[in-house]
């Protein structure tokens, strides 16, 4: 299948397709030098399947964690590329989850002031969310995507085969997000989520269904100006909990799930608690209020002493609330420390 993302000059393909990896030369651009990004959690045949199908690839393999997402990983791939003599009509492609994208795309995106980039993401996560819309960053003075730009790829590939490689916390952790766009845009892929007998039966129609709600808000809104704001639902304190240091075990999807919860009405509440520990995902931290309000004040979406959020009363809407950063305490405070 092929969802066309329609954003004029820069529109691109989404190719979902089970097994495409093994067929990736017929997808991509590849008849050129590449830089092919991936991390030590993801299988080394999927690099080497894009190797094999370049007319010069080289693999650059980061540590895999958020960590990677750093100054000098980006020095680091970059002093690649100059070694190896890219031009500007060469191209990067990230393999693995949206911690490859995030790099590969912001170094695509400065290198020789851009070139193409391709996303091969290989988990849930990345391939419901990150993968799509062309927000590429990197984290700085521990706080995440601090530094970063708006860049679209020339293609996404997403096979959902990769994902028979993940354990099941990290497939779990990637449906947070179908999970976060379903409860503000599609009540239907909600409770398909919700009643689901058989994650494996159903995942390539919950990653369909949710890269159609992501390409819509993308489509209308490619650099965040307004409606783009609803797929924040959960990040504002879920980034807040990802930067406390006291809670580094939890993945990027947990700490969405924990966000979600104060962002909605008691009703919407009990839904999404019941839905979260189905899948193991966690709904209570060990944290307090002023650590994760700390963090909040760097976010990217405060101006001055205000912030935007998502808020969701019933399944399958949303509204977006401006408050005052000092009344974040008061959601935090319900329920999840």
């Amino acid at each position: 299948m092929i969802l066309p993302l329609n954003l004029g000059e820069k529109s691109y393909d989404i190719v979902i397709e089970r097994g495409a990896l093994k067929n990736i030369g017929s997808y991509l651009k590849l008849d050129r030098k590449v830089l092919i990004l991936t991390d030590s959690g993801v299988p080394c045949e999927y690099s080497q399947c894009v190797k094999s199908a370049c007319k010069q690839g080289y693999i650059v393999t980061i540590p895999q964690g958020e960590a990677s997402k750093s100054f000098d990983n980006y020095k680091m791939i970059l002093a690649q590329m100059v070694k190896y003599g890219f031009t500007r009509t060469d191209c990067v492609v990230s393999v693995g989850g949206g911690v490859c994208g995030d790099l590969g795309g912001f170094v695509a995106s400065s290198y020789m002031r851009g070139v193409d980039f391709y996303n091969i993401p290989t988990t849930l996560l990345s391939q419901v969310d990150s993968s799509i819309g062309g927000k590429v960053a990197i984290d700085f003075e521990g706080v995440k995507n601090i530094v970063g730009a708006f860049y679209q790829p020339k293609k996404v590939v997403i096979d959902s085969d990769t994902l028979k490689t993940l354990d099941k916390r990290q497939v779990n952790a990637g449906l947070c997000e179908s999970i976060k766009m379903a409860a503000t845009c599609n009540r239907d892929l909600f409770e398909l989520i919700e009643k689901s007998e058989s994650l494996e039966d159903d995942i390539d129609e919950i990653i369909v269904e949710s890269l159609k709600i992501k390409r819509h808000v993308v489509e209308i809104d490619p650099t965040e100006k307004g409606l783009r704001k609803v797929l924040n639902f959960g990040h504002t304190i879920g980034h807040a909990v990802e930067s406390d240091e006291k809670l580094g075990n939890l993945l990027h999807g947990e700490c969405v799930a924990i966000g979600m919860l104060p962002m909605c009405s008691d009703d919407t509440r009990k839904r999404l608690e019941v839905i979260l520990k189905k899948y193991s995902l966690p709904t209570q931290i060990n944290s307090d209020a002023d650590t994760l309000i700390s963090y909040i004040t760097r976010d990217k979406k405060a101006k001055g002493n205000n912030i935007t959020v998502i808020y969701v009363d019933k399944i399958g809407s949303f509204e977006m609330r401006d408050i005052e950063i000092t009344e974040m305490k008061d959601y935090i405070n319900r329920g999840i420390l």
